[in-house]
């Protein structure tokens, strides 16, 4: 098998992990406003929405978690993509097939030149691709339940 088969076949195994953590990524945002959007059809006017606004606050924080994650995996598998579109040629065949996203030794360096760090979920979930959505919709929970809130007063 010639060099150049493998690193394509390297290649495409991990632009495959890539395409479906971005695919996770889309579905949990989709499967998210779909239960908002459901939630707000069916819930009956009778029914005391402040459980169900804290209950929705936590299953949007499940969500954002797990959107983040995906994100975090995602990037991790780009750093790996590099890293193998730089350093595999015919005489380095180390590593080969590995689809490990936490190989901290296939992450090429950042630009001062120091190894990279794994990304924190946190501030994953605190980057402006995520923010709009989430807190758009924590801010939409919240003003419901301010505004049940000062109606009992």
């Amino acid at each position: 098998m010639d060099i150049k088969d493998v690193l394509f076949k390297e290649i495409d195994l991990i632009q495959d992990c890539i395409k479906r953590m971005a695919n996770n990524s889309f579905f949990i945002k989709g499967w998210l406003i779909t239960l908002f959007a459901v939630a707000l059809a069916l819930i009956p006017e009778s029914i005391d929405i402040r459980p169900v606004c804290i209950v929705g606050l936590v299953v949007i924080s499940c969500f954002w978690y797990l959107d983040a994650f995906f994100l975090k995996m995602e990037r991790l598998y780009r750093w790996k993509y590099e890293w193998v579109i730089k350093n595999r040629n015919a005489s380095n065949d180390e590593f080969y097939f590995d689809l490990n996203p936490y190989n901290e030794k296939m992450w090429l360096p950042n630009k001062e030149g120091k190894c990279k760090k794994q990304p924190f979920i946190v501030s994953i979930m605190f980057s402006k691709t995520l923010i709009p959505l989430y807190v758009l919709l924590i801010m939409a929970i919240l003003v419901v339940l301010l505004n049940t809130f000062f109606s009992w007063i």
